[in-house]
């Protein structure tokens, strides 16, 4: 399954937001830097889904704020 996510780095609390059947708004509490708000974004994606970590990816917006997501 193919989601697209806007994801909100610096978020009070990490939180995920659904606009509709595969658009989706995921706030994340740590900043856009190395990488850290991509790990955050799988981590909180796999907890929603009730998915291994292993099982996200990310296929395009790794730099940005845009993201499309495979869920495997």
């Amino acid at each position: 399954m193919k989601i697209s996510v806007k994801v909100k780095p610096n978020a009070r609390k990490n939180e995920i937001k659904q606009s509709n059947a595969t658009n989706f708004v995921v706030s994340v509490t740590v900043p856009p830097v190395e990488g850290k708000a991509n790990e955050k974004l799988i981590e909180v994606l796999a907890d929603y889904f009730g998915k291994p970590k292993r099982s996200i990816t990310i296929l395009r917006g790794i730099g940005g704020k845009m993201k499309i997501v495979e869920i495997l």
